[in-house]
């Protein structure tokens, strides 16, 4: 375990795992680095690579400083990178997606490359205005003081299945993510605009967008319009794989040279 500390004075804490490349995996909404489902890509990961697994502010063992932005988020990503020794491969996933590709544009001195999965930009104005209805509504329950609401209001209205959300409560890691549901506010501004074509066009890294066959149709759209945008990316889509990937289906797309 190791201590980054962010421009702002943010202590963020991190667990390194693996040798070989430095890769520092950003994770997305809700998630910290002892979660199970992280704990478990961590060791497919550490296959291959020094994987930096890191809680973002506000969340796990990390500290946090007010008022949010997104420049400060990518400021952590950069203390990361620097405790990493400098320079690193960046995996995101979801709102972490949009993170990765933040500090590749920002910082292209300090990225080998970019592994983005299911980024969660919203897919045009329409979606916006429906994305801006839900933040309002998850706001309200955050501030009567109703996390376990606020998550369950947020998963169905990004599209998880109402089933899967109800069976929620009942798996372990729970009680850890009604505790960081305020942080749900953190991702809703990292991706409540649609993706900023002009800035990502800039960006001179190699980056591979990601997207799951069976993830939602927006998130394609999203995939598609950031391959288009970023010069030189490639684009996949992993047969079978939903928002939840499977480790081991997206490491062989992180390992590639």
């Amino acid at each position: 375990m190791g201590i980054a500390v962010s421009r702002d004075g943010t202590e963020l804490t991190y667990d390194v795992a693996g040798t070989g490349p430095a890769l520092v995996y950003i994770t997305g909404a809700t998630c910290f680095r002892r979660f199970r489902p992280i704990v478990a890509d961590v060791k497919v990961f550490a296959g291959e690579f020094a994987v930096y697994s890191y809680d973002r502010r506000g969340r796990g063992d990390s500290g946090d400083t007010a008022p949010y932005s997104v420049t400060r988020e990518v400021e952590d990503v950069e203390a990361v990178i620097d405790a990493a020794g400098g320079r690193a491969i960046l995996y995101g996933h979801s709102s972490g997606a949009a993170l990765a590709l933040e500090a590749a544009a920002r910082m292209p001195e300090k990225v080998e490359r970019v592994v983005i999965y299911d980024a969660s930009y919203v897919a045009d104005d329409a979606e916006r205005v429906s994305y801006a209805e839900l933040a309002a509504t998850v706001r309200a329950r955050l501030s009567a003081g109703q996390n376990s609401r606020a998550l369950t209001v947020f998963l169905r209205g990004i599209g998880m299945p109402g089933a899967f959300v109800a069976l929620l409560p009942m798996v372990p890691g729970w009680k850890s993510m009604k505790a960081l549901a305020p942080t749900l506010m953190y991702d809703i501004a990292i991706t409540a605009d649609p993706l900023p074509v002009a800035r990502f066009a800039s960006i001179a890294v190699p980056v591979r967008v990601v997207v799951g066959e069976k993830s939602p149709p927006e998130l394609h759209r999203v995939a598609t319009a950031l391959a288009e945008a970023i010069p030189g990316a490639t684009h996949h889509v992993l047969p079978g794989q939903n928002h939840m990937v499977s480790a081991k289906a997206i490491l062989p797309v992180l390992a590639r040279p």
